[in-house]
């Protein structure tokens, strides 16, 4: 099943100039950058975007690293992405995650993560519109689909 996932692109891994290396791990497995924006994020966006975490301790401090510098919002989409993207991100705590994640070999800290990325089909649809509108994201139907994905 073909979806879409939210992925950015932290402050952290702009700033020690990842983006590249990261992204191209997605393309690498085959899936899609249908959209891209590197933005500094208002806080409000902000506090709506990690809104399920207002009423946790850590959420000022979440709310000002994300706004502190610039970020990579993406549009990523492939066949079940979600899950797939997911395992190539880690643990949210980079000591926890496996080497070979984007987490394990990149990521220092759990509060400097370097990557959020959507963990359910209906928190990719919400984070999708908060960060991009529906024209900004790219028909991406490339002809060559058949060496990367089998047709059932």
């Amino acid at each position: 099943m073909k979806e879409k996932s939210f992925v950015m692109l932290k402050p952290d891994a702009v700033l020690r100039r990842l983006t590249g290396k990261i992204l191209t791990r997605f393309e690498q497995r085959g899936l899609e950058i249908v959209a891209a924006k590197m933005l500094v994020i208002p806080r409000e966006l902000a506090q709506q975007h990690y809104a399920e975490h207002e009423e946790k301790p850590f959420f000022a401090d979440l709310v000002d690293y994300i706004t502190s510098g610039p970020v990579l919002a993406t549009v990523i989409e492939g066949e079940e992405c979600i899950t797939l993207i997911r395992k190539m991100v880690g643990a949210t705590n980079p000591k926890e995650a496996d080497t070979g994640t984007i987490r394990g070999d990149y990521a220092i800290d759990t509060g400097r993560n370097i990557i959020h990325a959507s963990d359910s089909p209906a928190s990719a649809e919400r984070e999708v519109k908060l960060f991009f509108k529906a024209d900004e994201l790219c028909d991406c139907s490339f002809p060559d689909r058949e060496w990367i994905y089998e047709e059932p």
